[in-house]
């Protein structure tokens, strides 16, 4: 993307946007009409409407032959000789919405009836006499091709403005320079919304430097205060996203600074190609960027690259810390769990580099990188112990980390299902030579936290025993452990409508300390005591000898997590 400080080319000796149609003016100005002496006896206030394209006719029902847009060139025959034929005639054309209508002098009319020229006053049609023979082909022909080259001059002009565009995206400019340079183009301020009406960016007439007033049209156009300038506007579809274009937003041009008339759809058009290309080409780079480090980070976790070969990679990446690293891991907790649809590889992409530009806002070096399944998330930050414990710059650092990675996912994916379900894992402060194992151990970790209580971010440390049950999940002798330990317990609770295994896990939750667990569980010590009995019966153990409870509290833990 562009530099915040480029500054963009000048264009000020852009030409002109060509004019795309011909009006009835244009049309008696040219030297073919002109020769006829044509006089305007109607409608004189109409002539800047503009002519699609020219017919000429003598039957009295030509009205039925016309879609509209017409100038029609006719010697009167098919006029009819009575005041209610003609009157008719004008009504037929006019709900047809022809541009003009053309009568030669001489051969039926030596002067249009008076009864055709009311009719025309009376219905707003534009009425013009020949008062010499012209050809009526030469002007058929001479009008068409004044039609013809201007719709060339202009897609012409929309190639032009679009090599013009992709100058600037080549040149290391991002949207906001396509923008200045579109609205300088329309002279008028432009803005790209998203597919729910949101403002992207704005950029507002260069010379005038009236970036506020252009933000102001926009909020003023929307709530209904700039209804005229919301209904002359123009807009472009521009596909948002990377599910193949299924949400549109829209490149939107406002006739603030001045009329905005056909002549810009089509830049408007191929400036919307231009950003939708931007965009495609900056997703395209952060998906390039989060999975280039993600292939580091995975072969550094994965002891495939050695300290000094990891220390270079990674300066080249832009990371060049040579202070302490934090590892960090995160994993979208939807994805884990298999609750929702798999999130696209790409939003998480998206996250990551989201969550990256946040963490280096605060002063921090990162370096983050997606990996695996392409919703886990591993990363390095550079931690500063000077002036402070290195305990509380690797608790500020995993903070801000964490912080910056759920506001991410929040923006990214959204509220539902993966959006605030993300599990951030911070590891021990390590150097290079430590690196894959902490990282390795602290993408595990995050993987193992996934159904645990919502926290900020998770501390490797507090999680190992947990980890290391979650590790040996599928190992069938933990399996019979956990059923030889609590089997009877869990047997009773299926068939009973008290259950006892809250009781115990409180128990084991509070270090075997009766008191705490009566107020936890809100009982009283002797209804506590007769839950405990019955539990030391059923399990056939001692609650008051500590290897014992020690042994419980393993098998109530195994038995989070084994399958």
């Amino acid at each position: 993307m562009a530099r915040p400080d480029a500054t963009p080319p000048d264009h000020r000796d852009t030409p002109a946007v060509p004019r795309v149609r011909i009006t009835v003016a244009d049309a008696l100005a040219l030297p073919v009409l002109r020769r006829g002496m044509p006089d305007v006896v109607a409608g004189r206030d109409l002539l800047d409407r503009p002519i699609r394209w020219v017919h000429a006719g003598e039957v009295p029902n030509i009205a039925s032959l016309l879609t509209g847009g017409e100038l029609l060139l006719t010697t009167g025959m098919g006029l009819g000789t009575r005041a209610a034929e003609q009157r008719r005639f004008v009504a037929d054309l006019t709900e047809r919405g022809i541009a003009a209508l053309v009568i030669e002098l001489g051969a039926v009319f030596a002067e249009l009836p008076e009864p055709l020229v009311q009719a025309a006053t009376t219905r707003a049609l534009p009425l013009i006499a020949l008062r010499r023979e012209v050809a009526f082909v030469a002007v058929t022909e001479a009008i068409h091709t004044e039609i013809v080259n201007a719709q060339y001059a202009l897609l012409r002009r929309g190639d032009d403005v679009q090599r013009e565009l992709m100058h600037v995206l080549l040149d290391g400019g991002g949207i906001p320079d396509v923008l200045r340079v579109v609205a300088e183009l329309l002279g008028n301020p432009v803005y790209l919304e998203d597919a729910d009406g949101r403002l992207l960016f704005h950029a507002a007439v260069p010379a005038s430097g009236a970036r506020d007033d252009a933000l102001g049209g926009w909020e003023a156009a929307r709530s209904g205060a700039g209804r005229g300038a919301w209904a002359a506007a123009l807009a472009a579809p521009v596909p948002l996203g990377g599910d193949g274009g299924a949400a549109r937003g829209r490149l939107l041009a406002l006739p603030l600074a001045g009329p905005l008339d056909e002549t810009a759809r089509i830049p408007l058009a191929r400036a919307a190609d231009i950003v939708a290309l931007a965009l495609l080409r900056a997703r395209q780079e952060e998906e390039l960027l989060a999975r280039e480090r993600g292939n580091f980070l995975l072969d550094l976790a994965s002891g495939r690259l050695g300290a000094v070969d990891a220390e270079r990679q990674a300066r080249a990446m832009g990371f060049g810390a040579g202070e302490r690293l934090l590892p960090l891991a995160a994993v979208s907790a939807a994805d884990a769990t298999r609750t929702a649809a798999p999130i696209a590889a790409g939003a998480w992409d998206l996250v990551v580099a989201d969550a990256q530009e946040a963490i280096d806002r605060h002063g921090h070096a990162a370096l983050l990188g997606t990996h695996g399944p392409a919703t886990a998330l591993l990363g390095l930050v550079a931690v500063r112990a000077s002036g402070q414990r290195e305990g509380d710059g690797r608790a500020a650092a995993a903070g801000v980390a964490a912080a910056a990675i759920r506001a991410a996912v929040q923006r990214r994916l959204g509220p539902g299902p993966g959006g605030g379900d993300v599990v951030v894992v911070a590891g021990e402060l390590c150097g290079w030579e430590e690196a894959p194992p902490a990282l390795a151990l602290a993408a595990e970790t995050a993987a193992s936290a996934v159904g645990l209580d919502a926290t900020p971010w998770h501390d490797v440390r507090a999680l190992e025993l947990h980890r290391l049950l979650w590790h040996w999940r599928d190992d069938a002798e933990l399996a019979a452990f956990v059923r030889r330990t609590l089997g009877p317990l869990a047997a009773h609770d299926r068939q009973r409508t008290h259950h006892l295994m809250p009781t115990l896990q409180a128990l084991c939750a509070h270090g075997g300390h009766k008191a705490e667990t009566a107020r936890a569980l809100h009982l009283n010590r002797q209804a506590l005591y007769n839950r405990l009995a019955r539990i030391e019966e059923l399990l056939g153990v001692d609650l008051s000898d500590p290897d014992q409870l020690l042994t419980l509290q393993l098998a109530l833990r195994a038995r989070d997590v084994v399958r």
